[in-house]
Protein backbone atom coordinates (compact mmCIF):
# COMPACT_ATOMS: atom_id res chain seq x y z
CA UNK A 1 0.00 0.00 0.00
CA UNK A 2 1.27 3.45 -0.92
CA UNK A 3 0.39 6.10 1.64
CA UNK A 4 1.01 9.81 1.90
CA UNK A 5 0.48 13.10 0.07
CA UNK A 6 -1.03 12.32 -3.32
CA UNK A 7 -1.35 14.84 -6.19
CA UNK A 8 -4.93 15.06 -7.45
CA UNK A 9 -3.73 13.92 -10.87
CA UNK A 10 -2.81 10.56 -9.29
CA UNK A 11 -5.63 10.35 -6.75
CA UNK A 12 -8.39 8.66 -8.75
CA UNK A 13 -9.24 5.39 -6.98
CA UNK A 14 -7.20 6.34 -3.90
CA UNK A 15 -8.69 6.12 -0.40
CA UNK A 16 -9.01 9.39 1.49
CA UNK A 17 -7.12 9.18 4.79
CA UNK A 18 -8.80 12.06 6.64
CA UNK A 19 -12.22 13.69 6.49
CA UNK A 20 -12.22 16.89 4.44
CA UNK A 21 -14.92 19.56 4.70
CA UNK A 22 -15.43 21.35 1.40
CA UNK A 23 -17.71 24.36 0.87
CA UNK A 24 -20.57 22.25 -0.49
CA UNK A 25 -19.91 18.76 0.87
CA UNK A 26 -17.99 16.55 3.30
CA UNK A 27 -15.64 13.87 1.99
CA UNK A 28 -15.39 11.29 4.73
CA UNK A 29 -12.33 9.37 5.73
CA UNK A 30 -12.29 6.14 3.71
CA UNK A 31 -13.94 7.67 0.63
CA UNK A 32 -12.69 6.15 -2.63
CA UNK A 33 -11.97 9.21 -4.73
CA UNK A 34 -13.72 9.30 -8.10
CA UNK A 35 -13.70 11.93 -10.82
CA UNK A 36 -16.49 13.96 -9.21
CA UNK A 37 -14.75 14.02 -5.80
CA UNK A 38 -11.44 15.04 -7.37
CA UNK A 39 -13.12 17.87 -9.27
CA UNK A 40 -14.73 19.08 -6.03
CA UNK A 41 -11.30 19.09 -4.41
CA UNK A 42 -9.89 21.12 -7.30
CA UNK A 43 -12.71 23.62 -7.02
CA UNK A 44 -11.87 23.96 -3.31
CA UNK A 45 -8.26 24.75 -4.30
CA UNK A 46 -6.76 21.49 -3.06
CA UNK A 47 -3.72 20.36 -5.03
CA UNK A 48 -3.11 17.11 -3.14
CA UNK A 49 -4.66 14.91 -0.48
CA UNK A 50 -3.38 12.46 2.12
CA UNK A 51 -4.50 9.13 0.72
CA UNK A 52 -3.79 5.42 0.45
CA UNK A 53 -3.37 3.63 -2.86
CA UNK A 54 -3.71 -0.13 -2.91
CA UNK A 55 -1.09 -2.23 -4.64
CA UNK A 56 -1.40 -5.69 -6.18
CA UNK A 57 -1.82 -8.17 -3.33
CA UNK A 58 -3.53 -5.72 -0.98
CA UNK A 59 -6.98 -6.76 0.30
CA UNK A 60 -9.35 -3.83 1.11
CA UNK A 61 -10.21 -3.42 4.76
CA UNK A 62 -13.89 -4.41 4.61
CA UNK A 63 -13.21 -7.50 2.51
CA UNK A 64 -10.44 -8.55 4.89
CA UNK A 65 -12.61 -7.95 7.98
CA UNK A 66 -15.48 -9.83 6.37
CA UNK A 67 -13.33 -12.87 5.63
CA UNK A 68 -11.84 -12.97 9.10
CA UNK A 69 -15.28 -12.52 10.68
CA UNK A 70 -16.57 -15.52 8.74
CA UNK A 71 -13.59 -17.58 9.91
CA UNK A 72 -14.48 -16.83 13.55
CA UNK A 73 -18.11 -17.93 13.39
CA UNK A 74 -18.98 -20.71 15.83
CA UNK A 75 -22.23 -22.02 17.35
CA UNK A 76 -23.99 -19.16 19.21
CA UNK A 77 -21.34 -16.67 18.04
CA UNK A 78 -22.67 -14.30 15.38
CA UNK A 79 -21.21 -11.26 13.68
CA UNK A 80 -22.05 -7.81 12.40
CA UNK A 81 -21.54 -6.66 8.84
CA UNK A 82 -18.13 -5.30 7.92
CA UNK A 83 -17.88 -1.51 8.06
CA UNK A 84 -14.82 0.76 8.18
CA UNK A 85 -12.68 -2.36 8.45
CA UNK A 86 -14.48 -3.59 11.57
CA UNK A 87 -16.53 -6.68 12.37
CA UNK A 88 -18.03 -7.26 15.82
CA UNK A 89 -18.55 -10.79 17.15
CA UNK A 90 -21.83 -11.06 19.06
CA UNK A 91 -23.39 -13.49 21.53
CA UNK A 92 -26.56 -15.21 20.39
CA UNK A 93 -27.43 -16.57 23.85
CA UNK A 94 -26.67 -15.94 27.52
CA UNK A 95 -23.67 -17.83 28.76
CA UNK A 96 -19.96 -17.88 29.56
CA UNK A 97 -17.37 -16.89 26.99
CA UNK A 98 -14.16 -18.89 26.60
CA UNK A 99 -11.22 -17.20 24.91
CA UNK A 100 -8.09 -18.86 23.51
CA UNK A 101 -5.64 -16.20 24.69
CA UNK A 102 -2.67 -17.83 23.00
CA UNK A 103 -4.39 -17.83 19.61
CA UNK A 104 -5.47 -14.21 20.04
CA UNK A 105 -1.89 -13.22 20.89
CA UNK A 106 -0.50 -15.02 17.85
CA UNK A 107 -3.07 -13.42 15.57
CA UNK A 108 -2.34 -9.91 16.88
CA UNK A 109 1.38 -10.50 16.35
CA UNK A 110 0.88 -11.70 12.77
CA UNK A 111 0.69 -8.30 11.03
CA UNK A 112 0.14 -4.81 12.37
CA UNK A 113 -2.86 -4.36 10.06
CA UNK A 114 -4.81 -7.08 11.90
CA UNK A 115 -6.17 -6.54 15.42
CA UNK A 116 -8.60 -8.53 17.53
CA UNK A 117 -9.83 -7.40 20.96
CA UNK A 118 -12.01 -9.65 23.13
CA UNK A 119 -13.77 -9.75 26.47
CA UNK A 120 -11.88 -11.58 29.23
CA UNK A 121 -11.90 -15.36 29.40
CA UNK A 122 -14.92 -16.59 31.40
CA UNK A 123 -16.83 -13.34 30.89
CA UNK A 124 -20.58 -13.65 31.41
CA UNK A 125 -22.60 -12.32 28.48
CA UNK A 126 -26.20 -11.95 27.37
CA UNK A 127 -27.85 -12.19 23.95
CA UNK A 128 -26.59 -9.46 21.64
CA UNK A 129 -23.57 -8.58 23.79
CA UNK A 130 -20.34 -7.86 21.96
CA UNK A 131 -17.75 -10.60 22.51
CA UNK A 132 -14.93 -9.23 20.39
CA UNK A 133 -14.16 -6.61 17.80
CA UNK A 134 -11.99 -7.35 14.80
CA UNK A 135 -10.45 -4.23 13.26
CA UNK A 136 -8.31 -3.90 10.17
CA UNK A 137 -5.98 -0.94 10.59
CA UNK A 138 -6.75 1.23 7.56
CA UNK A 139 -6.88 0.57 4.75
CA UNK A 140 -5.80 -2.86 3.58
CA UNK A 141 -4.18 -6.17 4.54
CA UNK A 142 -1.43 -7.99 2.66
CA UNK A 143 -3.04 -11.02 1.03
CA UNK A 144 -0.45 -13.39 2.48
CA UNK A 145 -1.05 -12.26 6.05
CA UNK A 146 -4.81 -12.51 5.58
CA UNK A 147 -4.57 -16.11 4.35
CA UNK A 148 -2.49 -17.10 7.37
CA UNK A 149 -4.98 -15.36 9.71
CA UNK A 150 -7.92 -17.15 8.11
CA UNK A 151 -6.16 -20.51 8.45
CA UNK A 152 -5.39 -19.83 12.12
CA UNK A 153 -8.99 -18.87 12.90
CA UNK A 154 -10.53 -21.79 11.01
CA UNK A 155 -8.10 -24.30 12.47
CA UNK A 156 -8.81 -23.45 16.13
CA UNK A 157 -11.56 -21.86 18.21
CA UNK A 158 -10.66 -18.36 19.26
CA UNK A 159 -14.04 -17.75 20.92
CA UNK A 160 -16.62 -20.23 22.18
CA UNK A 161 -19.87 -19.47 23.97
CA UNK A 162 -21.15 -21.94 26.54
CA UNK A 163 -24.88 -21.26 27.09
CA UNK A 164 -26.46 -21.40 30.52
CA UNK A 165 -28.53 -24.51 31.22
CA UNK A 166 -31.84 -24.38 33.16
CA UNK A 167 -30.53 -26.33 36.15
CA UNK A 168 -32.68 -27.38 39.12
CA UNK A 169 -30.85 -26.29 42.25
CA UNK A 170 -31.29 -27.58 45.80
CA UNK A 171 -30.42 -25.39 48.80
CA UNK A 172 -29.88 -26.55 52.38
CA UNK A 173 -29.96 -23.71 54.93
CA UNK A 174 -28.73 -24.83 58.33
CA UNK A 175 -29.70 -23.03 61.55
CA UNK A 176 -28.31 -22.48 65.03
CA UNK A 177 -30.38 -21.61 68.12
CA UNK A 178 -31.10 -17.90 68.33
CA UNK A 179 -30.34 -17.28 64.65
CA UNK A 180 -32.47 -14.45 63.25
CA UNK A 181 -35.13 -15.46 60.75
CA UNK A 182 -34.20 -12.53 58.55
CA UNK A 183 -30.65 -13.84 58.11
CA UNK A 184 -31.94 -17.19 56.84
CA UNK A 185 -34.50 -15.57 54.54
CA UNK A 186 -31.98 -13.13 53.08
CA UNK A 187 -29.54 -15.92 52.31
CA UNK A 188 -32.17 -18.00 50.57
CA UNK A 189 -33.42 -15.02 48.59
CA UNK A 190 -29.92 -14.04 47.47
CA UNK A 191 -29.37 -17.62 46.29
CA UNK A 192 -32.70 -17.68 44.48
CA UNK A 193 -31.86 -14.44 42.68
CA UNK A 194 -28.50 -15.82 41.53
CA UNK A 195 -30.01 -19.07 40.30
CA UNK A 196 -32.89 -17.42 38.45
CA UNK A 197 -30.58 -14.82 36.87
CA UNK A 198 -28.77 -17.72 35.19
CA UNK A 199 -32.01 -19.34 34.01
CA UNK A 200 -32.23 -21.96 36.75
CA UNK A 201 -34.91 -22.98 39.25
CA UNK A 202 -34.43 -23.14 43.01
CA UNK A 203 -36.27 -26.09 44.55
CA UNK A 204 -38.04 -25.39 47.88
CA UNK A 205 -35.14 -24.86 50.32
CA UNK A 206 -34.53 -27.41 53.08
CA UNK A 207 -34.00 -25.95 56.55
CA UNK A 208 -32.34 -28.04 59.24
CA UNK A 209 -30.13 -27.89 62.32
CA UNK A 210 -26.48 -27.05 61.80
CA UNK A 211 -25.36 -30.63 62.34
CA UNK A 212 -23.81 -33.19 60.02
CA UNK A 213 -26.61 -35.74 60.05
CA UNK A 214 -29.53 -33.32 59.37
CA UNK A 215 -27.55 -31.63 56.59
CA UNK A 216 -26.82 -35.01 55.00
CA UNK A 217 -30.49 -35.98 55.21
CA UNK A 218 -31.61 -32.71 53.63
CA UNK A 219 -29.10 -33.13 50.80
CA UNK A 220 -30.44 -36.64 50.22
CA UNK A 221 -34.00 -35.36 49.93
CA UNK A 222 -33.02 -32.66 47.44
CA UNK A 223 -30.93 -35.14 45.44
CA UNK A 224 -33.94 -37.44 45.28
CA UNK A 225 -36.12 -34.52 44.13
CA UNK A 226 -33.97 -34.14 41.02
CA UNK A 227 -31.54 -31.40 42.03
CA UNK A 228 -28.77 -31.02 39.44
CA UNK A 229 -26.71 -28.78 41.73
CA UNK A 230 -26.63 -28.89 45.55
CA UNK A 231 -25.77 -25.93 47.78
CA UNK A 232 -25.32 -25.69 51.55
CA UNK A 233 -25.61 -22.31 53.23
CA UNK A 234 -24.24 -23.06 56.67
CA UNK A 235 -25.23 -21.21 59.82
CA UNK A 236 -21.54 -20.67 60.58
CA UNK A 237 -18.48 -20.27 58.38
CA UNK A 238 -16.58 -23.31 57.16
CA UNK A 239 -13.07 -23.46 58.61
CA UNK A 240 -11.95 -26.90 57.43
CA UNK A 241 -12.93 -29.49 54.80
CA UNK A 242 -13.95 -31.75 57.75
CA UNK A 243 -16.25 -29.12 59.28
CA UNK A 244 -19.97 -29.73 59.86
CA UNK A 245 -21.35 -28.78 56.43
CA UNK A 246 -18.64 -30.49 54.31
CA UNK A 247 -19.02 -33.56 56.50
CA UNK A 248 -22.72 -33.51 55.61
CA UNK A 249 -21.82 -33.85 51.92
CA UNK A 250 -19.56 -36.80 52.70
CA UNK A 251 -22.21 -38.50 54.89
CA UNK A 252 -24.71 -38.09 52.04
CA UNK A 253 -22.42 -40.24 49.87
CA UNK A 254 -20.32 -37.48 48.36
CA UNK A 255 -16.71 -36.34 48.34
CA UNK A 256 -14.97 -33.02 48.95
CA UNK A 257 -12.74 -32.07 46.02
CA UNK A 258 -11.40 -28.67 47.09
CA UNK A 259 -11.60 -26.28 50.04
CA UNK A 260 -10.87 -22.56 49.76
CA UNK A 261 -10.29 -20.27 46.80
CA UNK A 262 -7.99 -17.31 46.01
CA UNK A 263 -10.93 -14.92 45.60
CA UNK A 264 -11.84 -12.34 48.22
CA UNK A 265 -14.65 -12.25 49.22
CA UNK A 266 -15.33 -15.94 48.75
CA UNK A 267 -12.25 -17.55 50.34
CA UNK A 268 -14.20 -20.15 52.34
CA UNK A 269 -15.94 -21.95 49.51
CA UNK A 270 -15.92 -25.76 49.65
CA UNK A 271 -16.52 -27.74 46.44
CA UNK A 272 -17.50 -31.40 46.24
CA UNK A 273 -20.02 -33.69 44.60
CA UNK A 274 -22.54 -36.40 45.33
CA UNK A 275 -22.15 -38.80 42.44
CA UNK A 276 -22.09 -36.62 39.31
CA UNK A 277 -24.04 -33.79 41.00
CA UNK A 278 -21.85 -30.84 42.12
CA UNK A 279 -22.27 -29.96 45.79
CA UNK A 280 -20.93 -26.77 47.39
CA UNK A 281 -20.74 -25.30 50.86
CA UNK A 282 -21.09 -21.57 50.34
CA UNK A 283 -18.97 -18.87 51.94
CA UNK A 284 -20.79 -16.53 54.29
CA UNK A 285 -20.56 -13.68 51.76
CA UNK A 286 -23.02 -15.59 49.55
CA UNK A 287 -25.81 -14.23 51.79
CA UNK A 288 -25.20 -10.88 50.11
CA UNK A 289 -26.12 -10.13 46.47
CA UNK A 290 -22.68 -8.56 45.93
CA UNK A 291 -20.26 -10.33 43.62
CA UNK A 292 -18.01 -12.92 45.26
CA UNK A 293 -16.10 -16.06 44.34
CA UNK A 294 -19.22 -18.23 44.55
CA UNK A 295 -20.64 -16.35 41.56
CA UNK A 296 -17.67 -17.32 39.40
CA UNK A 297 -18.05 -21.02 40.20
CA UNK A 298 -21.85 -20.95 39.85
CA UNK A 299 -21.70 -19.29 36.42
CA UNK A 300 -19.30 -21.92 35.09
CA UNK A 301 -21.38 -24.81 36.42
CA UNK A 302 -24.54 -23.39 34.83
CA UNK A 303 -22.64 -23.11 31.55
CA UNK A 304 -21.57 -26.77 31.74
CA UNK A 305 -17.90 -25.87 32.24
CA UNK A 306 -16.11 -28.25 34.65
CA UNK A 307 -14.62 -26.64 37.76
CA UNK A 308 -11.81 -28.93 38.98
CA UNK A 309 -9.51 -27.82 41.82
CA UNK A 310 -6.98 -26.48 39.31
CA UNK A 311 -9.62 -24.12 37.86
CA UNK A 312 -10.30 -22.67 41.32
CA UNK A 313 -6.63 -22.18 42.15
CA UNK A 314 -6.23 -20.21 38.91
CA UNK A 315 -8.85 -17.63 39.94
CA UNK A 316 -6.40 -15.58 41.97
CA UNK A 317 -5.47 -13.14 39.19
CA UNK A 318 -8.43 -10.75 39.18
CA UNK A 319 -9.79 -12.38 42.32
CA UNK A 320 -9.36 -9.34 44.57
CA UNK A 321 -12.92 -8.05 44.58
CA UNK A 322 -13.13 -6.42 47.98
CA UNK A 323 -11.56 -3.03 47.26
CA UNK A 324 -12.50 -2.36 43.63
CA UNK A 325 -15.10 0.19 42.57
CA UNK A 326 -17.57 -2.48 41.49
CA UNK A 327 -17.70 -4.00 44.98
CA UNK A 328 -20.35 -1.71 46.52
CA UNK A 329 -22.69 -1.89 43.51
CA UNK A 330 -25.88 -3.99 43.42
CA UNK A 331 -25.32 -7.33 41.75
CA UNK A 332 -27.26 -6.32 38.67
CA UNK A 333 -24.86 -3.42 38.04
CA UNK A 334 -21.52 -4.99 38.98
CA UNK A 335 -19.31 -6.66 36.37
CA UNK A 336 -19.19 -10.41 36.89
CA UNK A 337 -15.65 -10.76 35.61
CA UNK A 338 -13.54 -7.92 37.03
CA UNK A 339 -9.99 -7.89 35.68
CA UNK A 340 -7.13 -5.45 35.79
CA UNK A 341 -7.34 -2.05 37.48
CA UNK A 342 -10.60 -0.65 38.78
CA UNK A 343 -12.69 0.83 35.94
CA UNK A 344 -13.03 4.57 35.62
CA UNK A 345 -16.13 6.34 36.83
CA UNK A 346 -19.04 5.80 34.40
CA UNK A 347 -19.83 8.84 32.28
CA UNK A 348 -22.90 10.80 33.36
CA UNK A 349 -25.35 10.69 30.47
CA UNK A 350 -28.86 12.10 30.75
CA UNK A 351 -31.97 11.00 28.89
CA UNK A 352 -34.15 13.65 27.24
CA UNK A 353 -37.65 12.46 26.35
CA UNK A 354 -39.39 14.71 23.83
CA UNK A 355 -43.10 14.86 24.67
CA UNK A 356 -44.10 18.29 23.40
CA UNK A 357 -45.43 17.57 19.91
CA UNK A 358 -48.94 18.35 18.68
CA UNK A 359 -49.54 14.92 17.03
CA UNK A 360 -50.83 16.49 13.82
CA UNK A 361 -51.02 13.17 11.96
CA UNK A 362 -53.18 11.66 14.72
CA UNK A 363 -55.31 14.73 15.43
CA UNK A 364 -57.57 15.24 17.29
CA UNK A 365 -55.92 12.55 19.46
CA UNK A 366 -52.65 13.15 21.28
CA UNK A 367 -50.81 10.01 20.25
CA UNK A 368 -48.60 10.14 23.33
CA UNK A 369 -51.72 9.51 25.43
CA UNK A 370 -53.03 6.52 23.42
CA UNK A 371 -53.02 3.31 25.49
CA UNK A 372 -51.48 -0.04 24.60
CA UNK A 373 -53.03 -3.41 25.47
CA UNK A 374 -51.88 -3.06 29.07
CA UNK A 375 -53.59 0.32 29.40
CA UNK A 376 -50.32 2.23 29.49
CA UNK A 377 -49.89 5.51 27.62
CA UNK A 378 -47.19 5.54 24.95
CA UNK A 379 -45.27 8.34 26.65
CA UNK A 380 -45.26 6.36 29.89
CA UNK A 381 -43.73 3.37 28.08
CA UNK A 382 -40.96 5.53 26.68
CA UNK A 383 -40.22 7.18 30.03
CA UNK A 384 -40.24 3.84 31.88
CA UNK A 385 -37.68 2.47 29.44
CA UNK A 386 -35.49 5.51 30.07
CA UNK A 387 -35.83 5.07 33.84
CA UNK A 388 -34.91 1.37 33.56
CA UNK A 389 -31.70 2.30 31.74
CA UNK A 390 -28.52 3.71 33.25
CA UNK A 391 -29.17 7.20 31.90
CA UNK A 392 -29.60 9.80 34.62
CA UNK A 393 -31.29 12.14 35.09
CA UNK A 394 -34.34 11.49 32.93
CA UNK A 395 -35.72 14.82 31.68
CA UNK A 396 -39.14 15.08 30.00
CA UNK A 397 -39.88 18.04 27.71
CA UNK A 398 -43.56 19.01 27.66
CA UNK A 399 -45.48 21.30 25.35
CA UNK A 400 -48.83 20.37 23.79
CA UNK A 401 -51.31 19.21 26.49
CA UNK A 402 -48.70 19.70 29.17
CA UNK A 403 -51.05 18.85 32.04
CA UNK A 404 -52.10 15.51 30.51
CA UNK A 405 -48.52 14.45 29.95
CA UNK A 406 -47.52 15.38 33.49
CA UNK A 407 -50.53 13.47 34.85
CA UNK A 408 -49.60 10.35 32.84
CA UNK A 409 -46.10 10.45 34.35
CA UNK A 410 -47.13 11.29 37.91
CA UNK A 411 -45.01 9.62 40.56
CA UNK A 412 -42.09 8.85 38.29
CA UNK A 413 -38.66 10.21 39.31
CA UNK A 414 -38.19 12.48 36.31
CA UNK A 415 -37.35 16.13 35.79
CA UNK A 416 -39.83 18.22 33.81
CA UNK A 417 -39.19 21.21 31.59
CA UNK A 418 -41.70 23.02 29.40
CA UNK A 419 -41.00 24.23 25.86
CA UNK A 420 -42.98 27.46 25.68
CA UNK A 421 -42.45 27.72 21.92
CA UNK A 422 -43.21 24.05 21.18
CA UNK A 423 -45.49 25.05 18.29
CA UNK A 424 -42.39 26.06 16.32
CA UNK A 425 -41.48 22.42 15.89
CA UNK A 426 -39.11 19.69 17.01
CA UNK A 427 -36.10 21.97 17.40
CA UNK A 428 -37.88 23.97 20.12
CA UNK A 429 -38.43 20.85 22.23
CA UNK A 430 -34.89 19.64 21.69
CA UNK A 431 -33.38 23.00 22.65
CA UNK A 432 -35.55 23.22 25.77
CA UNK A 433 -34.28 19.81 26.88
CA UNK A 434 -30.63 20.61 26.23
CA UNK A 435 -30.90 23.95 28.02
CA UNK A 436 -32.41 22.32 31.11
CA UNK A 437 -29.69 19.69 31.59
CA UNK A 438 -27.56 19.82 34.76
CA UNK A 439 -24.04 21.12 34.09
CA UNK A 440 -22.34 17.90 35.21
CA UNK A 441 -23.78 15.65 32.48
CA UNK A 442 -21.33 14.71 29.73
CA UNK A 443 -23.92 13.74 27.15
CA UNK A 444 -27.61 13.21 26.49
CA UNK A 445 -29.53 10.49 24.70
CA UNK A 446 -32.58 12.00 22.99
CA UNK A 447 -35.65 9.75 22.99
CA UNK A 448 -38.73 10.46 20.88
CA UNK A 449 -42.02 10.11 22.69
CA UNK A 450 -43.57 8.07 19.84
CA UNK A 451 -40.94 5.28 19.81
CA UNK A 452 -42.09 2.92 22.60
CA UNK A 453 -40.15 -0.12 21.35
CA UNK A 454 -36.75 1.29 22.32
CA UNK A 455 -35.70 -0.90 25.25
CA UNK A 456 -33.58 -0.09 28.30
CA UNK A 457 -30.98 -2.52 26.98
CA UNK A 458 -30.77 -0.58 23.72
CA UNK A 459 -30.24 2.68 25.59
CA UNK A 460 -27.55 1.08 27.75
CA UNK A 461 -25.73 -0.17 24.65
CA UNK A 462 -25.53 3.41 23.40
CA UNK A 463 -24.19 4.56 26.76
CA UNK A 464 -21.58 1.80 26.75
CA UNK A 465 -20.29 2.91 23.33
CA UNK A 466 -20.06 6.61 24.27
CA UNK A 467 -16.42 7.71 24.64
CA UNK A 468 -15.57 11.18 23.31
CA UNK A 469 -11.84 10.70 23.96
CA UNK A 470 -11.88 7.71 21.62
CA UNK A 471 -13.82 9.61 18.94
CA UNK A 472 -17.24 8.16 19.84
CA UNK A 473 -18.94 11.44 20.75
CA UNK A 474 -22.16 10.82 18.77
CA UNK A 475 -23.69 7.36 19.15
CA UNK A 476 -26.49 6.25 16.84
CA UNK A 477 -28.33 2.91 16.81
CA UNK A 478 -28.60 0.91 13.61
CA UNK A 479 -30.56 -2.14 12.58
CA UNK A 480 -29.37 -4.06 9.53
CA UNK A 481 -27.45 -0.98 8.46
CA UNK A 482 -30.37 1.49 8.75
CA UNK A 483 -29.87 4.43 11.10
CA UNK A 484 -32.40 4.90 13.88
CA UNK A 485 -33.18 6.67 17.15
CA UNK A 486 -32.43 7.59 19.91
CA UNK A 487 -29.13 9.36 19.26
CA UNK A 488 -26.66 10.11 22.06
CA UNK A 489 -24.91 13.48 21.82
CA UNK A 490 -21.78 14.53 23.68
CA UNK A 491 -21.77 17.87 25.46
CA UNK A 492 -19.45 19.34 22.81
CA UNK A 493 -22.43 19.46 20.40
CA UNK A 494 -24.89 21.16 22.76
CA UNK A 495 -24.05 24.69 21.50
CA UNK A 496 -24.77 23.66 17.88
CA UNK A 497 -28.02 21.97 18.90
CA UNK A 498 -29.13 25.17 20.62
CA UNK A 499 -28.72 27.01 17.28
CA UNK A 500 -31.14 24.73 15.37
CA UNK A 501 -34.48 26.18 14.28
CA UNK A 502 -37.65 24.93 12.63
CA UNK A 503 -39.41 21.57 12.71
CA UNK A 504 -36.19 19.54 12.53
CA UNK A 505 -34.00 17.68 14.97
CA UNK A 506 -30.23 17.42 15.10
CA UNK A 507 -29.84 14.60 12.58
CA UNK A 508 -28.04 16.83 10.05
CA UNK A 509 -25.23 17.31 12.56
CA UNK A 510 -24.24 13.66 12.22
CA UNK A 511 -23.10 14.38 8.66
CA UNK A 512 -21.24 17.48 9.71
CA UNK A 513 -19.39 15.52 12.39
CA UNK A 514 -19.11 12.13 10.71
CA UNK A 515 -15.64 11.63 12.14
CA UNK A 516 -17.14 11.75 15.67
CA UNK A 517 -20.02 9.37 14.92
CA UNK A 518 -20.23 5.67 15.76
CA UNK A 519 -23.06 3.30 14.89
CA UNK A 520 -24.18 0.57 17.29
CA UNK A 521 -26.03 -2.38 15.74
CA UNK A 522 -29.17 -3.44 17.64
CA UNK A 523 -30.84 -6.82 18.00
CA UNK A 524 -34.28 -5.65 16.78
CA UNK A 525 -35.96 -2.89 14.78
CA UNK A 526 -37.39 -1.00 17.78
CA UNK A 527 -34.95 1.83 17.04
CA UNK A 528 -36.58 2.34 13.62
CA UNK A 529 -40.28 2.20 14.51
CA UNK A 530 -42.46 5.10 15.53
CA UNK A 531 -46.27 5.03 15.89
CA UNK A 532 -48.58 7.49 14.21
CA UNK A 533 -51.95 5.74 14.42
CA UNK A 534 -54.00 4.67 17.46
CA UNK A 535 -54.52 1.22 15.92
CA UNK A 536 -50.81 0.58 15.69
CA UNK A 537 -50.24 1.48 19.32
CA UNK A 538 -53.21 -0.46 20.67
CA UNK A 539 -51.81 -3.55 18.97
CA UNK A 540 -48.63 -3.39 21.02
CA UNK A 541 -48.01 -5.99 23.67
CA UNK A 542 -47.23 -4.76 27.20
CA UNK A 543 -43.73 -3.34 27.48
CA UNK A 544 -40.88 -5.79 28.00
CA UNK A 545 -37.61 -4.51 29.46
Amino acid sequence: MIFGPTPLAQARGAILAHTLRLPDRVLKKGTVLDAEAIEALRQARHEEVIAARLEPGDVPENEAADRMGNAMLRPLVGRSRAATGRVNLLAEAAGVLRVDAGLIDRLNALDESLTLATLPDFAVVGPGDMLATLKVIPFAVPAGALKVAEAMLRGATALSLHPFRPLRVGLVASELPGMKEKVIENGAEATRARVEALGGTLLPPERCAHETAPIAAALGRLHGAGAELLLVLGASAVVDRRDVAPAGIVRAGGVIEHFGMPVDPGNLLCLGRIGPVPAMVLPGCARSPKVNGFDWVLERLFAGIPVPPKAITRMGVGGLLKEIETRPLPRGEAPRTPTGPAPRRPREVAAIVLAAGRSRRMAPLNKLMVMDRAGQAMIARVVDSALASRARPVLVVTGHERERVEEALAGRPVLMTHAEDYAEGLSASLKAGIAALPPEVEGAVVLLGDMPLVTPAAIDRLLAAFDPEEGRAIVQPTFRGKQGNPVLWGREFFPEILEISGDVGARHLTGRHADRLVGVEMADDGVLRDFDTPEALRGLDPVKT
